[in-house]
C-alpha cells in the first residue's frame, strides 16, 4: 500500500509505525471472508481492508475521528481472524489498537455512550466493584423494558448478561500460594483475573487444583489485578498502561523474592493475548522496558503450559461428546489451536469440530455491550453451528466466551480446565 506520510509527521514513532503497518497490506482482500462484520454487514467499511483505508486516510491527513471512522471502528471486534487469514502479515492488532486511542481523544461520543464505556471501566477491572454491580443488576432486571423503549440497548445488554443466581466465592480466593502435596516439579504465577473470579471462580479452583496434583506450586501474587485489555481496547491508553505496569511489578515481586518461576499462567485467553503484548505496550516506558519483555516471554496459557506434561490417563472416562469452542483470542491472538483438543481427547473427552469455528462469538471482552445487536447475531450464528454437531457440552478457554454462549442456548458450557479437572 503506497502512503503519504510527511517527513515531519514519520519523526513521531507512533506514526511511523502505523505508517509501517499500512505498507504490508497489499489490498488482496482474503481477509474480507473471514471477517465477521464484513460476513453479516457486508459493508466494506466493516471489513478490515476498508476499514485500514478509513485509518489511513485520517491519520495521514491529521483529522480528528469523524462519525465513519468511529462508527466502522467501533463495529470491529478485535478478534483477529484477518491477522490469521492475511498473506502479507498485516499487524492490523497494534493498527486498530493505535486508532482507537485516536478515536477517544479526539471523536465526539453522546451522553448515553460516554456513560456507558465510563460505567465498564469504572467496575468491570474490579472485583469488588464488579460484585456489587451485579448484585444491583439483579434488582434493575425488572426494569429492563423500560430501559429498552428509552433506547438504551447497552444498559439493557449489560442487565441481560448478568448472572441471574447468586454469586458465590472460590476455595482459592485472594492471594497467596497454593503448594502442591507431592513432589515439586514446577512453580508459577497465576493471574486471577478480574471479572472471571467473580463471574466464575471455579476456573481458578480448577486451574489450583489440577496444577497442584501436578507438582506444580502455584503463586497469586499481591497487587495483581485485571491485565487492562477491557480499557486497552476501549482506547484508554493510560488506564491500560497503568494496569499493565501494576502487575508487572506485582509479578517481579514475586520473581524476584521466590525465583526460578518457570511460568506465568493465564487462564482466560483475552487476558493471555493482552499480557503477552506487554512488551510491546511498554516498550517506550524505559523502566519497564526489559521487565515487561521478559513477563510476556514466560506468558502461558494454561493449556499451553499443560501440553507440555505426560497427564497421564483420566481417572474417569467419559462418553460426552464436546464441542470445543476456540476462541478468537486463543486461536488468533496466540495461535494455540491444537493444545486444548489434544489435552480433551487425551482426557477422555470425544472432541467434536464445530463448523465457522474460526468466526467470533460476539463476545469481543465488551463488544456484546457495545455492540448489543451485532453479538447477539454473531452469538445466534455460533450457537446454531453448535448445536449442528449435537454435543453434549462445550469446552473453550474465555469466560467472555463462556458468559456470552451461557446466555444464548441451553447447552452447559465450561472451560476446559474445569473438565481437565
Amino acid at each position: 500500500m503506497q502512503t503519504n506520510f510527511t517527513a515531519k509527521q514519520l519523526r513521531n514513532p507512533r506514526l511511523a509505525e502505523v505508517d509501517k503497518i499500512l505498507r504490508r497490506c497489499v489490498h488482496c482482500g482474503f481477509c474480507t471472508a473471514t471477517c465477521p462484520t464484513y460476513v453479516l454487514l457486508g459493508d466494506e467499511r466493516d471489513s478490515p481492508r476498508g476499514r485500514i483505508y478509513l485509518m489511513k486516510e485520517m491519520f495521514e491527513h491529521d483529522r480528528r475521528a469523524g462519525p465513519e471512522v468511529r462508527r466502522h471502528v467501533d463495529r470491529c471486534l478485535s478478534c483477529l481472524s484477518c491477522m490469521t487469514t492475511c498473506p502479507s502479515g498485516v499487524d492490523y492488532m497494534h493498527l486498530v489498537d493505535y486508532t482507537r486511542v485516536h478515536i477517544e481523544r479526539t471523536a465526539q461520543r453522546g451522553f448515553r455512550e460516554r456513560l456507558t464505556r465510563s460505567l465498564i471501566a469504572a467496575t468491570l477491572p474490579y472485583p469488588e466493584r464488579l460484585r456489587l454491580a451485579l448484585r444491583a443488576a439483579r434488582l434493575a432486571r425488572p426494569f429492563i423494558p423500560l430501559l429498552r423503549w428509552l433506547r438504551l440497548e447497552q444498559l439493557v445488554a449489560m442487565l441481560e448478561l448478568a448472572p441471574k443466581g447468586f454469586l458465590r466465592s472460590g476455595d482459592f480466593a485472594g492471594p497467596g500460594t497454593a503448594a502442591t502435596e507431592g513432589e515439586r516439579r514446577k512453580r508459577v504465577i497465576l493471574l486471577a483475573g478480574c471479572a472471571q473470579q467473580v463471574l466464575r471462580p471455579e476456573i481458578n479452583d480448577a486451574t489450583i487444583r489440577l496444577l497442584a496434583r501436578r507438582g506444580v506450586d502455584v503463586e497469586v501474587a499481591p497487587g495483581a489485578g485485571c491485565c487492562g485489555a477491557l480499557v486497552h481496547h476501549m482506547g484508554r491508553e493510560s488506564a491500560g498502561l497503568a494496569m499493565a505496569k501494576r502487575n508487572v511489578d506485582a509479578w517481579m515481586r514475586v520473581i524476584d523474592k521466590r525465583a526460578p518461576i518457570d511460568a506465568l499462567i493465564i487462564n482466560t485467553s483475552g487476558c493471555g493475548t493482552t499480557v503477552k503484548d506487554y512488551a510491546h505496550m511498554l516498550k517506550r516506558e524505559p523502566h519497564y522496558a526489559d521487565k515487561a519483555h521478559k513477563i510476556a516471554a514466560m506468558t502461558r496459557d494454561v493449556t499451553e503450559f499443560l501440553g507440555s506434561y505426560e497427564m497421564g490417563p483420566p481417572k474417569r472416562w467419559s462418553s460426552l461428546r464436546v464441542a470445543y469452542h476456540s476462541a478468537c483470542s486463543m486461536q488468533h491472538g496466540q495461535s494455540i489451536v491444537e493444545e486444548p483438543r489434544k489435552l480433551l481427547r487425551n482426557a477422555g473427552f470425544t472432541v467434536v469440530e464445530i463448523p465457522e469455528g474460526h468466526l467470533c462469538c460476539g463476545s469481543a471482552g465488551t463488544y456484546n455491550i457495545l455492540q448489543p445487536a451485532i453479538a447477539a447475531e454473531l452469538r445466534e450464528r455460533k450457537v446454531a453451528n453448535i448445536k449442528s454437531v449435537r454435543p453434549d457440552l462445550v469446552a473453550t478457554g474465555n469466560i467472555g466466551c463462556i458468559t456470552q454462549l451461557a446466555h444464548g442456548m441451553d447447552l452447559p458450557i465450561a472451560h476446559t480446565v474445569e473438565l481437565l479437572d
